[in-house]
């Protein structure tokens, strides 16, 4: 008997001495059981061992074959972290997601894929070479060992195998080789543009890296615009192919209806007219043959109440001005130098403009020009409409002395606006400045103005425009990917040849030990001389490098295929593999990296391996431009994880965990005063002292501890709140568990492991008879176990629902809390249902809780393998079909007289051949009159049913009521 305890321990740390009386006595053995020590991190690190030696002796293979059917195969990926050098809760929280998703699936079947890597290049590094005095390189890399370590803590279930960071130059010698097939297909051009430039990290930043306050989105300054040679990506020739597609990414929930959103409204199709205002100068004054402004809106029924126009300084007209006015040329500077708000405009004295509707009856339009205005949307001007646009409205009361607005549209029926205030920016009725439209929906009549104003003066029509704009990628830094270019005064611009590719970065050692800022490949003369690879003469390379959004626009398919050396992805990769099924990760990517990924997913495999499609007969390949290619099917958005941060009350400053006093963690208080501190719940950050470390609270709770108290605390999109008090419910949940787990062994060592695979089906199929012959007492137990497999068998449908939906992970948790309190419940019922039972709990906990799952496994069936054996795999549990058997023999009857309730009573389950009528009611009636309570409570005159006129049967006889005449 003791070696048989002890075969049935398995890794976990169970105390070893077992006392003489307990090995003879079974209900000992129980106790022993019960008493039986979890060491949580013990038992990771015993898990994860095992789990290695598996997949390194061979027996175990990881998932990453691309010559499998590609319906048996299912991508996981949560985005790739930086590898700033610590893990925090919010890496913790997606990954511990992905990693429950992917061993979901694996235990249904399915050939997963759950990849690692790290999007390595970037300003950070380079920042902290510069501070440090060290090579990025080297940085990153000790960054990359320190994570990856932290990654492995958690029990995950990542492909090492597939592992890569982006400035490894097997990676980007391929990001050069796509940046080349895109410039081979015109996707790619290089041209004298105004940029925004970040004066801290000396870079140019896209549009979309700048922020609603003109400030660059990582260091926080005010971005300034210079005219720089930079290269472009075409992504506006994908603008029709982008928008189309959202809609099916849409259908059924695949993608969050935010991020689509946000996406539609990035690519900003709009269709709205282009009005003419033609433009007045004063005598003297020469406008080079610009007679007209033209001008985009969206809007166009606000145009009876039009009271400016504006130009941005970026425009051609401001330049014009400015040649002539010194005034005009000083107001540009401050805007260029960011001393100015987008709110501060100047008035150009020397021009005013007509209003398309009626330019000789109206009065002429100021023009200013306003910061406000972007030179790079549309025609660089707007029509000012205060009383429709906030911007608008703002731009006036602070920069004309006139402040009243003119109302073209207003909430009221009847035309009126007397009583609006401030800028009205719905959809309404038409005022009385808009004459025959007056009273109208504002919606109804854009399109006739325009045709009116079109036919009488020629000065509109109806256009779509699109807000998107094409991807600037060059970045004046040294970490990352150089651009393949070489630049030959007689040849022009030449791409770098294959076979010499990657083009490496050189070593610039003496650049960080010096700590200078600035991109150190313009002085690398070695590296930046070299031959034209057309005539062979002297050349230079070019010396930016890629925006490190490129990198993370394709690494998702690098995945697939990571070891190819000739090519970023082969094409067997491609179409078994990709595209990911399920992509996790923060909404704050929802624009730059989930757009621009979107965009090289369709002009890749656009042009790489396009997609075929029979029409009339024919394959008809698809054209690229056209790419319905979408990298993601399904993207999930998890929620922040915001820490408990503490707050002085007396001057409002945030507190350090050793400056609050926590010995009753129901009634914090700050040590130096005694007061109470503000608890808040806010984004983790180290000037609010509220940060957690993941690895210091993994080692003190362990791994599967830790996964599910951030699933259960919150669903996945939610923000999650940190507490770590609140852990000890899930840690007593787990004890709760292992303890049971014991005890069901115990006994099936008992009854000498005697127990068949069960069979709900077959088990529950008794006949009527048999279970109408039961006594109490069997039918006592026989109702336990219908209840505990009923509960079993609800359980498995909604935790496979939970793993399916993703989003509701969080109850995945509760449901197998509340699953392991149904069978802690019955103690009463069958050993076998009660086996059964526990066997489909720990299945169920198995993608949660991995290692402690095993470790209940192996000792409810020693020596039969792993859950996560890819060679013998345990399959994720189904519903066995038993649920319409699953009918209690008795049920509850509540019974009213004169609909007052006067007792319950247990009685059998109602007969289905009652249909004769009045049938079904003498037979309740007679059933009640059997049980003790009825006897009790009905045993006066006035309670008794058998003289009831009427008799009302509920919910199938779970209640009746008794009509009995009054006396």
């Amino acid at each position: 008997m003791y070696r048989t305890i002890t075969k049935l321990t398995g890794p976990a740390r169970l105390a070893r001495f077992t006392p003489p009386s307990v090995r003879k006595s079974p209900v000992a053995i129980s106790r022993w059981y019960a008493t039986a020590h979890l060491d949580l991190p013990a038992l990771d690190r015993a898990w994860r061992k095992k789990w290695t030696d598996k997949r390194e002796s061979g027996t175990s293979s990881q998932a990453s074959a691309v010559n499998d059917a590609a319906a048996d195969h299912m991508y996981i990926l949560s985005m790739f972290p930086y590898p700033s050098g610590n893990l925090h809760l919010g890496h913790l929280r997606v990954y511990t997601i992905a990693d429950v998703i992917a061993r979901y699936h694996k235990l249904k079947g399915r050939n997963v894929l759950l990849p690692m890597g790290w999007d390595a290049f970037g300003l950070p590094a380079e920042n902290a070479a510069i501070e440090r005095g060290i090579d990025p390189a080297v940085w990153t890399r000790d960054n990359i060992g320190r994570m990856k370590e932290q990654l492995e803590l958690m029990n995950g279930t990542f492909d090492w195998s597939a592992e890569f960071a982006t400035c490894d130059p097997n990676f980007y010698k391929h990001t050069q080789k796509l940046f080349l097939l895109l410039r081979q297909h015109g996707l790619v051009y290089r041209q004298r543009a105004v940029v925004n430039w970040c004066p801290v990290d000396k870079t140019v930043l896209a549009n979309e890296q700048v922020d609603s306050e003109g400030c660059s989105w990582r260091s926080g300054a005010k971005v300034e615009q210079l005219p720089l040679e930079q290269w472009f990506l075409r992504i506006t020739e994908f603008k029709e192919a982008l928008l189309r597609d959202l809609d099916e990414l849409a259908k059924d929930n695949c993608w969050p209806e935010r991020v689509v959103a946000m996406q539609k409204h990035w690519i900003g199709r709009t269709t709205g007219a282009r009005f003419r205002f033609p433009l007045i100068a004063k005598a003297g004054i020469a406008l080079d043959t610009l007679e007209e402004l033209e001008i985009y809106t969206t809007r166009p029924e606000t145009i009876f109440g039009v009271q400016f126009v504006a130009i941005s300084p970026d425009s051609k007209l401001a330049k014009n001005l400015a040649d002539r006015d010194p005034m005009i040329k000083g107001y540009l500077q401050s805007v260029a130098d960011g001393s100015l708000s987008n709110m501060q405009g100047m008035l150009v004295t020397q021009l005013q403009a007509h209003n398309p509707i009626d330019q000789k009856g109206t009065e002429p339009l100021p023009v200013f020009i306003a910061p406000y205005v972007r030179g790079d949307y549309e025609t660089g001007a707007v029509m000012g409409v205060p009383a429709h646009d906030a911007r608008d409205y703002a731009f006036w009361q602070q920069n004309s002395s006139n402040k009243d607005v003119k109302y073209a549209i207003t909430s009221d029926p009847n035309g009126s606006s007397a009583k609006l205030e401030g800028p009205y920016l719905e959809p309404g009725y038409m005022t009385t400045l808009a004459g025959k439209y007056s009273q109208k929906p504002s919606e109804e009549v854009a399109a006739p103005i325009i045709e009116e104003i079109k036919i009488e003066t020629q000065l509109a029509e109806l256009r779509t425009s699109w807000k998107l704009r094409d991807w600037l990628i060059s970045r004046q830094r040294y970490w990352g990917t150089p651009i393949p270019i070489i630049h030959c005064e007689t040849c022009g611009p030449q791409p770098v040849p294959d076979e010499q590719l990657p083009v490496e970065l050189p070593k610039v050692d003496h650049h960080w030990a010096n700590g200078r800022a600035g991109n150190p490949l313009e002085s690398a003369v070695d590296w930046v001389n070299t031959s034209c690879p057309k005539c062979h003469g002297p050349a230079k390379r070019d010396t930016d490098t890629m925006d490190t959004f490129v990198d993370s626009s394709w690494y998702y398919m690098r995945f697939t295929d990571p070891r190819n050396q000739n090519s970023p992805i082969s094409e067997a990769a491609a179409r078994s593999r990709l595209p990911v099924d399920i992509y996790i990760g923060g909404v704050e990517h929802a624009i730059l990296h989930l757009l621009y990924a979107r965009f090289f997913y369709k002009a890749i495999m656009g042009n790489l391996y396009p997609k075929t499609a029979e029409k009339t007969g024919i394959n008809v390949t698809e054209n690229p431009l056209e790419s319905s290619h979408e990298p993601f099917k399904r993207l999930i958005t998890q929620g922040m994880v915001h820490g408990k941060t503490f707050i002085d009350p007396d001057n409002g400053r945030f507190l350090k965990p050793d400056e609050v006093d926590l010995s009753n963690p129901a009634e914090p208080k700050v040590i130096a005063s005694g007061e109470k501190p503000s608890i808040t719940y806010e984004k983790m950050s180290k000037s609010k002292h509220n940060g957690v470390d993941p690895s210091s609270f993994i080692s003190k709770y362990g791994a599967d501890a830790t996964r599910a108290h951030i699933l259960f605390q919150a669903p996945v999109a939610e923000v999650l709140n940190w507490d770590d008090d609140k852990i000890a419910g899930i840690s007593r949940w787990l004890r709760r568990v292992f303890d049971h787990v014991h005890s069901v062994a115990a006994s099936s060592q008992n009854a000498g492991n005697k127990l068949t695979p069960f069979d709900g089906k077959e088990f529950f199929a008794k006949p009527v008879a048999e279970t109408n012959a039961m006594n109490q007492q069997q039918v006592a137990l026989w109702e336990d176990d219908i209840s505990l497999w009923r509960t079993v068998q609800e359980s498995i449908s909604s935790v496979t629902a939970c793993c399916d939906k993703v989003y509701s992970l969080n109850t995945a948790v509760s449901t197998l809390m509340s699953l392991t309190n149904a069978i802690l419940d019955k103690p009463s019922a069958s050993q076998s249902v009660r086996h059964a039972a526990t066997n489909e709990l720990v299945k169920l906990m198995a993608p949660i809780a991995p290692a402690f799952a095993e470790e209940c496994w192996s000792v409810l069936h020693p020596g039969k393998g792993m859950i996560f054996d890819e060679a013998s795999p345990v399959q994720w549990p189904v519903t066995d079909g038993s649920l319409p058997l699953l009918k209690f023999n008795r049920t509850k009857c509540t019974v009213a007289v004169n609909g007052k309730k006067r007792c319950v009573v247990d009685i059998p389950v109602k007969p289905a051949d009652l249909e004769a009528e009045g049938a079904l009611e003498a037979w309740i009636t007679e059933q009640v009159l059997k049980a003790p309570e009825a006897q009790e409570k009905l045993s006066t005159s006035e309670n008794d049913i058998r003289k009831a006129t009427k008799v009302f049967v509920m919910k199938g006889g779970k209640g009746v009521n008794y009509m009995i005449p009054k006396l």
